[in-house]
């Protein structure tokens, strides 16, 4: 699942790095995916937005799997 998950954060990585940030996978467990927000989206006041209703989202789209994701 972790290969699944990294390949679909590849999809969404260029939206991110557009606005000078970043997505780091940490970990996937139990269908918790783990990631780290880094660059501009680290300090960014929507990064928590971001998170959820953009990479989550899509995450639990495309892998059914995913049952959260959580910023390190």
């Amino acid at each position: 699942m972790k290969k699944k998950v990294a390949a679909i954060l590849d999809l969404v990585r260029p939206a991110l790095q557009a606005d000078g940030g970043d997505v780091e996978l940490i970990d996937v467990t139990n269908g918790v995916v783990k990631v780290r927000l880094q660059g501009a989206c680290a300090g960014c006041p929507m990064s928590q937005m971001t998170l959820k209703n953009g990479i989550e989202r899509i995450l639990k789209e495309k892998i059914p799997a995913v049952k959260s994701v959580e910023g390190v």
